[in-house]
């Protein structure tokens, strides 16, 4: 038993079906609803500014070599270790400070590169890199 009027299924259907329109219309009123206070309550932030120096220049690697027999050689000059400890102090105090490029030679003691960078580290340098040869 149907209570709406009878039509033919050749008829077309004139009238505008509102039940999707308001549906659509009451989520958009419910997010509307949900945005507007989190719009408003934002955290005030400080941002910094951008600077326009150029950053500065990476300070020339120090080459640090160690022979079989024992001998530092800073940058290709050989120096005892009482130099070494100077020049590495000098080398500290640089701004930035510089990469010191540490290698041994194969059969020197391990000692003997141990004393040397506990001299580096003492001195206050901070980046030391070990360099290796494939064998």
């Amino acid at each position: 038993m149907s209570f709406l009027p009878a039509q033919d299924d050749d008829e077309v259907m004139t009238e505008i079906n509102m039940t999707p329109l308001i549906d659509v219309m009451l989520v958009l009123l419910i997010v509307f609803i949900l945005a507007v206070p989190a719009m408003h309550s934002a955290i005030p932030l400080v941002l910094p500014r951008a600077s326009s120096t150029a950053p500065p220049q990476p300070a020339q690697p120090v080459r640090l070599d160690i022979d079989a027999q024992g001998h530092a050689y800073w940058n290709g000059k050989l120096i005892e270790d009482d130099a070494l400890n100077a020049q590495a102090q000098q080398a500290a105090r640089q701004e930035p400070q510089p990469v010191v490029r540490l290698s041994g030679d194969r059969v020197v003691p391990y000692e003997r590169v141990l004393q040397t960078l506990v001299t580096l580290q003492g001195a206050g340098l901070a980046k030391v890199n070990f360099i290796a040869q494939k064998p």
